[in-house]
């Protein structure tokens, strides 16, 4: 599969594309169910909520936000990631040879009921160390997901955007609350997503979601691909952990 015209050009303009009924319904589920069972056991490598936002209480050290590392958790994870229909549209948007990254997100990600907490404003870049910004985002939704439990919300066209450093706080989050960035915030859009859907994004794209207010835990697929010519920065996490070609 290749995208239209139309869809590269609104995936360059905006920083994000939205393709429906991308992946098998059946084959989320298979993927939902073994990460459940990782959830459950909380098998490591994880990241809970208290790790996330750091408030010392017990329900947020025992939430798992996410599960890391899951190209070599299980062979269905890794199917997933290496899917040969999606390479033509990588190879599209980073306008080079797509390379898997795992050491960034390589996760599945959870929203678990009640004890979720809100993903702030932020640009995965903020902690990536890379010599090119030639990286992309691939989100699968292995359930629906709408604003009541936690849906990504973008800015478009931000990861075009050069922003001062006074426009984030200390953790590098994107101030919602600062004069001068309430009006880009106003821009930001939503769609609901269903099983088996697919957001594409840029690594400079301002997102962020709500918690969970549901009784149903959110579980969600993410990786990130990379230009074949980005480079990871030696000493640096980013250049820590092993990368494959597609």
């Amino acid at each position: 599969m290749e995208l239209n015209s139309e869809q590269l050009e609104e995936f360059r303009e905006n920083g994000f594309l939205l393709i429906h009924n991308f992946y098998d319904t059946k084959k989320c589920d298979a993927i939902k169910d073994v990460a459940k069972v990782h959830l459950k056991y909380a098998v490591e490598p994880i990241e809970t909520e208290y790790e996330y936002i750091g408030i010392d209480k017990a329900e947020y050290k025992q939430s798992i936000r996410r599960l890391r590392q899951v190209y070599d958790r299980d062979i269905l994870f890794k199917n997933w990631m290496t899917y040969s229909e999606i390479r033509p549209i990588l190879k599209q948007v980073l306008n080079e040879e797509p390379v898997l990254v795992t050491a960034h997100h390589n996760s599945i990600m959870t929203k678990l009921p009640h004890t979720s907490t809100n993903t702030e404003w932020h640009r995965d870049r903020r902690y990536w160390h890379y010599d090119s910004g030639n990286l992309v985002s691939v989100w699968l939704a292995l359930g629906n997901e709408d604003k009541n439990n936690g849906v990504l919300e973008f800015i478009p066209k931000s990861h075009k955007m050069d922003l001062n450093e006074e426009c984030f706080d200390e953790k590098s989050f994107f101030r919602a609350d600062y004069e001068c960035n309430r009006e880009l915030v106003d821009t930001k859009v939503s769609f609901k997503l269903n099983k088996g859907d697919v957001v594409l994004f840029h690594a400079e794209l301002l997102h962020r979601a709500d918690e969970n207010i549901t009784d149903e835990a959110k579980i969600s697929f993410v990786y990130t691909v990379k230009g074949k010519s980005a480079n990871a920065i030696e000493g640096t996490r980013s250049a820590e952990f092993k990368e494959i070609e597609l």
